[in-house]
């Protein structure tokens, strides 16, 4: 049995602070983590969103030891 959390946009902001209208633009667009519908409404997986937040701290980071 899979426990992941199924978001919607309001719960995709106060995970990471990015507003809920940038989250249903995204998947109006096409872009940002993988999202579905459930029945009437536009999900996101917490595992999902989870590991998107990790790729983009990858591609993006910087500094580190001196």
């Amino acid at each position: 049995m899979n426990d992941d959390r199924y978001l919607q946009a309001k719960d995709c902001e106060a995970l990471t602070g990015i507003p809920a209208a940038t989250w249903r633009y995204w998947a109006w667009a096409g872009n940002g983590p993988e999202n579905f519908k459930l029945g009437n409404r536009r999900v996101w997986r917490e595992s999902v969103i989870r590991a998107w937040i990790a790729e983009q701290e990858a591609a993006t980071k910087r500094g580190g030891a001196a």
